[in-house]
C-alpha cells in the first residue's frame, strides 16, 4: 500500500462576533477567526495495536516526535521539553485504549485554547490510519503544531514499520 500523508486544513470564516458561532444560510457556521483547526494523517502498514503502544504511552512522545527531547508524566500532567530547552505543560484529557484515542491540551500561557487528538484507526489486521488533529487559538499555533505533527507521524511510521 502507498503511504498516505494527506494534509487536510479548515479555513476560518469571519463573523461579526469572533467569539460566537452563527448559523448561515447553507447550514454552515461562522467560527472564531483567530482559531485554527488542522488534521494530519498517515497510513501505517502495521497493526493498530503496535502503533497504539507508542501513541497511547504519553511518556514515550519523545521517541517519535522530532524536536521533543523529554516527556515527563505526573498524574494527568505531561511536561514536554523541546530541543531548545523550552518546557511546555500539557493536561492529558483522554487515553482510551479501546477507541485508541489520545487527547491532550497545552496549558502554557502562550496558548489561549488548544486540543490535540491522536486517533489510531485499524484498517484490517495489518494496517492502520493515524490521524493527528490540532485545534488551537491562536491559529498560528495550530499551524505550527500541525506542521510538526506531520513530521512526527512520518517518524512514527518509520519506527513502527522498522524502516
Amino acid at each position: 500500500m502507498a503511504e498516505d500523508t494527506t494534509h487536510q486544513h479548515s479555513s476560518p470564516t469571519e463573523s461579526s462576533d469572533s467569539n460566537r458561532a452563527e448559523p448561515v444560510e447553507d447550514g454552515g457556521f461562522f467560527v472564531n477567526v483567530s482559531r485554527g483547526s488542522l488534521r494530519e494523517q498517515i497510513l501505517i502498514n502495521k497493526p493498530a495495536s503496535d502503533v497504539w503502544k507508542l501513541v497511547g504511552a504519553p511518556e514515550r512522545l519523545s521517541e517519535w516526535f522530532p524536536g521533543i527531547v523529554e516527556s515527563h508524566v505526573e498524574g494527568d500532567v505531561r511536561t514536554i521539553t523541546t530541543d531548545a530547552g523550552n518546557k511546555l505543560p500539557e493536561q492529558i484529557l483522554t487515553i482510551d485504549p479501546v477507541a485508541m484515542r489520545f487527547q491532550y491540551r497545552i496549558t502554557a500561557p502562550i496558548v489561549k485554547e488548544h486540543l490535540g487528538t491522536v486517533d489510531v484507526v485499524a484498517l484490517g489486521d495489518d494496517s492502520c490510519l493515524v490521524l493527528y488533529s490540532t485545534d488551537a487559538d491562536p491559529r498560528t499555533f495550530a499551524l505550527m503544531i500541525s506542521g510538526a505533527s506531520g513530521t512526527a507521524l512520518e517518524e512514527l511510521k518509520r519506527i513502527v514499520e522498522g524502516l
